[in-house]
């Protein structure tokens, strides 16, 4: 089993720096702002050696709630790992803060590792000097940022843990989930429910989770990976470079997602910016679920007006399983998962051929293609072509013309007779080729002649 590394220190010593160049990744925020990190973060560290790497929000400031939150959140991180990596910033010399974090960490029994970042363009004796006086004897000086010193870090820091890996941990392969939605609409509180306990922050407070969080669990013997994500906004309402960032993170967590939940405030209902997610959602083919929060505190006709609102926003969706939950009191969400394994077995399903047109001959006789210039649009066979989402290519004639509201009516009617749900249905058309084309008719003697005389008769 891989040993675990925390990563922890005050803010802004370049904390998500490190675990990036560990994992050579660019799954952490980085930017020059302190406190940007807020929950744990794991990934997989592969410079000098494999190992799980846990970046964490800083330690040591001032306390308010929402720091009180991050501080317990890397504290858990701490109690997980098997050694600590405790970053300190060089070039801003040793701190009060770093000091009481250092007397902390002394009464653990984890090996702890004092690295001395940001040292590019200082001699090692000199940057080094001062932080003698905290009585940490594995000392290391590095640059993150240039990836300077990283490899021996790592070298060394393993050297206390058995190789029991000596390849690069097999590609994870559990169902990922992401929860998306605007900010404040529950979706760290959800995934906490889900999970069973508080492994997210959660705060009262538009803007909370600020990067993308994957956090893998198992339940009935299947493993999962839920992806919590920052709360979308309007393009407008999005002030900070940092808030930038962690929209493209929750963007970018679709495309890696198998499954969206997309949250809605029952409170405020289906607004213009959750149609617009869903479009993104959309786009990526991705299998949905639209889970509808904070539903317990509403009044009945408060509910029917929601349900309403609903039915009337999301026509263009209809393949989609809604729910109507409490993240924080639990009601309806146990049926989540659920869902979640249906609409992957559905998004993944393969359907033979034979079964495919026997469905779509069916659809044509219960509802012919429309004539085009007096012709017959001619559905002649279809065969699937991919899954998740399930892609049918239907050959025909003239089926470039086939409309909109005809392609939609297949659709709903092979998702209704083969159950699919939950995912989108992609089609593709292919024109059937004219057997004879380029192939010219050659006139008879009789026929040349009969021509000629027909031709007399035409005006020139």
């Amino acid at each position: 089993m891989l040993p675990t590394i925390a990563i922890v220190g005050r803010p802004n010593v370049g904390k998500s720096t490190l675990f990036n160049a560990l994992t050579k990744t660019r799954d952490a925020l980085v930017a020059d702002q302190p406190g940007l990190t807020r929950d744990r973060k794991f990934g997989r560290g592969i410079v000098g050696g494999y190992c799980w790497l846990i970046d964490t929000g800083g330690l040591g400031e001032k306390s308010d709630a929402m720091l009180e939150h991050i501080t317990q959140q890397a504290w858990l991180a701490i109690e997980e790992a098997d050694s600590v990596l405790f970053l300190v910033d060089g070039r801003g010399g040793l701190t009060a803060a770093d000091e009481n974090l250092a007397n902390e960490l002394r009464k653990l029994e984890t090996p702890i590792h004092l690295v001395i970042n940001k040292a590019e363009g200082t001699p090692k004796e000199i940057i080094s000097a001062e932080f003698y006086s905290l009585g940490l004897d594995k000392m290391h000086v590095i640059s993150a940022a240039h990836q300077r010193g990283i490899t021996d870090l790592m070298i060394n820091v393993l050297e206390e843990f058995p190789n029991e890996e000596d390849s690069l941990p097999e590609n994870d392969k559990s169902l990922k989930i992401a929860v998306l939605g605007r900010p404040n609409v529950g979706k760290s509180t959800l995934v906490n429910r889900l999970l069973g306990y508080d492994r997210v922050i959660t705060f009262d407070q538009p803007g909370t989770t600020r990067d993308s969080i994957f956090i893998p669990f198992e339940q009935d013997g299947k493993t999962y990976t839920l992806i919590d994500t920052a709360g979308v906004r309007k393009r407008s309402k999005i002030h900070e470079t940092v808030e930038k960032f962690s929209v493209i993170k929750a963007l970018q967590a679709i495309s890696v997602a198998n499954i969206v939940i997309m949250l809605i405030d029952a409170k405020e209902g289906m607004t213009v910016q959750d149609t617009n997610l869903l479009g993104h959602i959309l786009d990526s083919g991705r299998g949905l679920i639209i889970a509808v929060n904070k539903w317990d505190g509403l009044k009945h006709d408060h509910r029917e007006r929601v349900k309403s609102n609903l039915d009337r926003k999301l026509h263009f969706i209809d393949f989609a399983k809604i729910h109507f939950i409490s993240a924080l009191h639990g009601s309806g969400v146990n049926k989540l998962l659920d869902t979640v394994n249906n609409v992957w077995l559905s998004a993944n399903r393969k359907i033979h051929t034979p079964r495919l047109n026997v469905v779509l001959q069916d659809a044509v006789k219960a509802h012919s293609p429309p004539l085009r210039h007096g012709r017959r649009i001619k559905l002649r066979y279809i065969n699937q072509a991919g899954t998740n989402p399930p892609l049918f290519i239907i050959h025909g004639n003239q089926v470039e013309s086939l409309p909109n509201a005809y392609q939609r009516y297949l659709k709903n009617y092979f998702r209704d007779a083969f159950k699919l749900e939950g995912t989108p249905i992609r089609l593709d058309f292919k024109q059937g080729e004219n057997p004879f084309a380029g192939r010219k008719n050659i006139l008879t003697p009789h026929q040349q002649k009969k021509k000629q005389r027909l031709m007399k008769h035409v005006k020139k």
